[in-house]
């Protein structure tokens, strides 16, 4: 083990004194500052899941008239029904409850109640089902008073925005504001980040491998130590690299959010008495605009802070580590059978096929974290590590998160035991082409 631990400095510490590397660990926080769009549309799979949504109509301009789908249903009920499936939600039949107020037309705000997160379609469509009720009935009453001069102006002005609040039910029955787009962000953002890390450090690892081979340094180095423990140093020394990096990163962003949280607090009182100061002088609706600015940007650092972010740090450097470790040992398996790049390329290929399908189908998992392709996904190791991060801030049970984890820690197990039978044989294997058929041969051989 002390060897290995040689080797896990000699590759942790020539990497992280790079200037490439110093440059690259402070460039990118300011990159992923400056992507103000992320991709929240793809549809790959329709939803084909049923759902009842309660609607409870305070205002009755909607009851009976929210047209079905043919997955989601609209069940209208009175208060007495509503307040009663409120507080039994986790355990009824609704998918979510739709209140709409009293004042609707005035505030323009409904709410969807749920106790986990509410899918991003069947948010926008009911959002587009009630704007389009709301703008019909404008538009009716507008042609039954106009005396068609400014009818067209009069029919531009019905359109209508409603903004819909989803509100999750926690375990302990408190309601939390949440954002179905914050959502999306972090599970977009954490499963393109393992994929990128997992990718470019696993690669990093078999090139590593494959250069100590090709020069023939490895005969000398394992005349000292074991070719496992030189596998194993290699492969977590790198790993350490990229988890310096994650960790700044993590260290960085969250000063970031706290500064501006900071900043933002004293603006808005400062806001707030100026207001009172201009109420007098006519300047009011810049000072509303400008308050309505702070409160948007408050809002989103405090529907960030609801998303369990404990959790969704403990998941990603969980499978942060689990899909490295898997992806670094298949692939420095292969840089230790192989020659030539060109064979390497072939034979890294097949591996990492299961990686990019996971990034192909991060889009469908955003879209319905729920459907079948998602759970499956996030099963298999050799997906999981994207897959279920893009899950975990939309809520996983508790036994769907353990049985993935166990699953991918057994997986690693038998992953770096094959690799390092693997990487025995091949990397004093010189001038023969090898292939798959040869290298599960390697697997049998006895130590």
């Amino acid at each position: 083990m002390n060897k290995s631990l040689l080797v896990l400095k000699r590759e942790y510490l020539t990497r992280v004194k790079k200037k490439s590397f110093v440059i690259f660990t402070l460039l990118v926080p300011f990159l992923f500052a400056g992507m103000t769009v992320l991709p929240t549309y793809l549809a790959m799979m329709d939803d084909e899941k049923e759902r009842i949504i309660g609607v409870h109509d305070e205002t009755g301009i909607f009851l009976g008239r929210i047209e079905n789908t043919e997955y989601t249903h609209f069940h209208f009920m009175p208060e007495e029904e509503y307040l009663k499936e409120k507080e039994n939600l986790k355990s009824n039949k609704f998918y979510a409850l739709l209140h709409i107020p009293h004042n609707l037309l005035a505030s323009n705000r409904v709410q969807m109640i749920s106790h986990k997160q509410i899918n991003m379609d069947i948010k926008n469509m009911v959002d587009r089902k009630l704007e389009r009720i709301l703008e019909n009935d404008k538009k009716q009453r507008v042609i039954e008073e106009s005396g068609v001069p400014d009818l067209e102006q009069k029919l531009a002005a019905t359109k209508t925005r409603i903004k819909l609040e989803t509100i999750k039910i926690g375990e302990q029955g408190e309601s939390v504001k949440s954002s179905t787009e914050m959502a999306m962000g972090f599970g977009y953002a954490a499963g393109f980040i393992i994929y990128m890390f997992v990718f470019i450090y696993g690669a990093m690892v078999m090139r590593g491998v494959m250069e100590e081979k090709t020069n023939r340094i490895v005969e000398v180095i394992i005349s000292s130590l074991k070719p496992f423990q030189l596998l194993f140093g290699k492969i977590i020394g790198i790993g350490l690299v990229g988890l310096t990096q994650l960790v700044f990163w993590i260290v960085f962003g969250t000063a970031i959010v706290t500064g501006i949280q900071m900043a933002l607090a004293p603006d808005q009182a400062e806001m707030m008495s100026q207001s009172q100061n201009l109420m007098q002088s006519g300047a009011m609706q810049q000072v509303q605009a400008g308050a309505a600015q702070e409160n948007v940007a408050l809002e989103i650092i405090e529907m960030a802070k609801n998303l369990n972010l404990k959790m969704i740090l403990f998941s990603f450097l969980f499978y942060f580590l689990g899909g490295f470790l898997m992806y670094a040992s298949l692939l420095g398996a292969v840089g230790s059978a192989v020659n030539h790049e060109e064979d390497a390329q072939q034979l890294m290929l097949p591996v990492t096929i299961p990686l990019i399908f996971s990034i192909i189908v991060l889009f469908a998992v955003i879209k319905n974290p729920e459907s079948g392709i998602a759970f499956w996904t996030s099963m298999i190791p050799l997906t999981s590590p994207v897959i279920m991060m893009a899950r975990i801030p939309y809520g996983v049970p508790a036994w769907e998160l353990i049985l993935s984890m166990s699953i991918l820690i057994l997986s690693i197990l038998g992953t770096i035991w094959m690799a390092g039978k693997i990487y025995r044989t091949g990397i004093l294997m010189y001038g023969k082409k090898v292939n798959f058929k040869e290298i599960v041969k390697w697997l049998t051989y006895r130590n």
